[in-house]
């Protein structure tokens, strides 16, 4: 079954950087390059949200108003691994992330979790 392991968390200060990693391993055959990706964040008694998501395959990533402009994913197809490098972070970005998939196509409008089918155990961000 598809595995998914998040890297990269951690704390920095407001304006500062980090880039996560999100390897994934179990996929059958290739279909790692025909999946819907996506980074979660979770704020302390908040639902999941979608932050950033793109098809493996090749289309354009999408990303949620709050990040978008400052969060980045992108991908290295040969590992099998999606990043978020997240710059200008800010306070209100601290939560626990955690990179999720699914077979197909990403839609463009904003994903939920409960539309992914594997998913990592997350890594906290710390912003103060």
């Amino acid at each position: 079954h598809v595995q998914l392991v998040e890297s990269g968390g951690g704390s920095v200060q407001p304006g500062g950087s980090l880039r996560m990693s999100c390897v994934s391993s179990g996929y059958k055959y290739d279909s790692w390059s025909g999946s819907c990706m996506a980074w979660f964040r979770q704020l302390p008694g908040k639902e999941r949200e979608a932050v950033a998501w793109h098809y493996t395959g090749g289309s354009s990533p999408y990303y949620a108003g709050s990040v978008k402009g400052r969060f980045t994913i992108s991908q290295d197809a040969a590992e099998r691994t999606v990043y978020l490098q997240m710059d200008n972070l800010q306070p209100e970005d601290t939560a626990k992330y955690t990179c999720a998939t699914r077979e197909g196509f990403c839609p463009q409008r904003l994903m939920t979790f409960g539309e992914f089918f594997s998913w990592g155990q997350g890594t906290q961000v710390t912003v103060s």
